[in-house]
């Protein structure tokens, strides 16, 4: 998996990723201590306020950001919304009002919303090889679920020496390093082959991807891996604090058992996917997830559930949750041309942020109103409607030539200059606006060019 660190351009960013999401956790830390400073006992409010400012940032954000991404060279883009982060955690340690850590973060978070898709957009024109790009993937993983172990104990150490406003100036040095790194390579800028008007920038990643069955199946599994990761997110302070007794630690050493079962799946799934297609292996992860949510409702129904048996249910979710998220970038790349991988990876952006919109606020007002067995069993549910969306929507034999025909372009017209009928990789572009029909074996026809 180490290997693909031997490319200079993607150990930079991947450099990069890693020390501006240390500083995207002190931040967290650090807003739990502000809000709590500004609203006291209010401070939940103010904190769920934020979250949802974030995901409204992200859903709204990034199609419009994706859509003229290739307006600019990417380098720059990527270098001038980091820096406006760093400058945005700069001014945090100084605000007085909540209002106006509200319009921070939503400055923040929009910046947030712009780069990350553009910046993961940017990794496969680098790692053109699937199975170097794969690797990329599970190590990306990993840094994230790394973050969550690492931000957090590195905040307790700062903390023991400086106040809680120091950890927004890690903040700034983790946005400016990240700069740094990305100046220090040459990144691919692919451009646009058309010029477009605004709506058809705006929409066109949404287009592309809601077109693609592959993409729809993504979109339902999404639903699923968002489903499995709100009950654990929202809803483990309640089940280690109030159901158990147990205290915090007990919660970070729950949160820490999901994280470990991601980084376990991260680290398999290069090998897997070498030999395996992505839809059973993704499809697999989510069946896990829709099990695991049942039977833990189960537990909770007869006996409640324990601590060992939370950790091991903890730690499965993990793992399923990490098989879809993990291949994801794999369908992305396969469905765009590269000059619309901005597009593409925005709209998944904004679409799987969307499923969090959703799921978040519902896993929570479940437990609050109707304890954790309904929650378990609701939240399965929508998992199991995802699983389901996933079978319908992305075929079960899908081939990437497929044979189709151009009834509406011109015959002089370059693209069917061997014949209007013919069969090649098929991608959702101006010549190719719909999926092929299905026949009635159950799949796309197939062909050679």
């Amino acid at each position: 998996m180490l290997s693909v660190l031997a490319d200079r351009t993607y150990r930079h960013l991947f450099l990069a990723q890693i020390v501006a999401l240390l500083g995207t956790g002190l931040a967290t830390v650090a807003l739990g201590l502000l809000a709590y400073d500004l609203s006291g006992d209010r401070a939940g409010l103010v904190l769920g306020t934020v979250f949802t400012i974030k995901m409204v940032a992200y859903v709204g954000i990034a199609p419009v950001a994706g859509a003229f991404a290739n307006r600019w060279p990417r380098r720059s883009m990527l270098v001038s919304l980091d820096l406006v982060r760093a400058v945005v955690a700069l001014c945090l340690p100084f605000v007085t009002q909540v209002w106006q850590v509200y319009v921070l973060i939503f400055v923040l978070q929009s910046a947030s919303a712009a780069f990350t898709p553009t910046f993961q957009a940017t990794i496969p024109d680098i790692l053109l090889q699937e199975d170097r790009y794969t690797r990329a993937l599970s190590l990306s993983r990993l840094a994230y679920d790394l973050e969550n172990i690492i931000s957090p104990t590195l905040a307790a150490i700062v903390l023991v020496f400086v106040s809680y406003q120091a950890l927004f100036f890690g903040t700034v040095i983790g946005f400016v390093g990240s700069a740094l790194l990305v100046v220090s390579v040459l990144l691919p800028s692919p451009q646009e082959t058309t010029r477009r008007g605004i709506y058809d920038r705006t929409t066109r990643g949404m287009r592309i991807y809601l077109a693609t069955p592959r993409l729809r199946g993504l979109l339902s599994l999404n639903l699923a891996a968002a489903a499995a990761g709100a009950m654990v997110l929202v809803n483990t302070v309640v089940l280690v604090c109030s159901d158990l007794g147990f205290d915090d630690t007990r919660v970070a050493i729950a949160l820490a058992a999901f994280g470990s079962g991601s980084m376990l799946a991260a680290l398999v799934l290069p090998r897997l996917l070498d030999h395996r297609p992505d839809r059973p292996v993704m499809i697999g992860g989510a069946a896990v997830l829709v099990v695991i949510l049942l039977g833990l409702a189960l537990m909770t129904v007869i006996n409640g559930v324990g601590w060992t048996v939370l950790l091991a249910g903890w730690l499965v979710i993990g793992v399923g949750y990490s098989t879809i998220l993990t291949p994801s970038g794999r369908l992305l790349k396969r469905s765009a041309h590269p000059e619309d991988r901005p597009a593409v990876y925005a709209a998944q952006f904004a679409l799987s942020h969307a499923c969090w919109l959703v799921t978040y606020p519902l896993a929570g007002w479940l437990m609050t109103v109707a304890g954790a067995a309904t929650a378990f069993v609701t939240l399965a549910v929508l998992a199991a409607i995802g699983l389901a969306g996933a079978l319908v929507f992305w075929p079960k034999r899908e081939a990437e030539v497929l044979q189709h025909t151009h009834e509406n372009l011109a015959d002089d017209h370059p693209h069917v200059r061997h014949g209007r009928s013919h069969a090649h990789p098929y991608i959702i572009d101006d010549h190719h606006p719909h999926w092929p029909p299905v026949t009635k074996a159950g799949y796309p026809n197939t062909g050679d060019e």
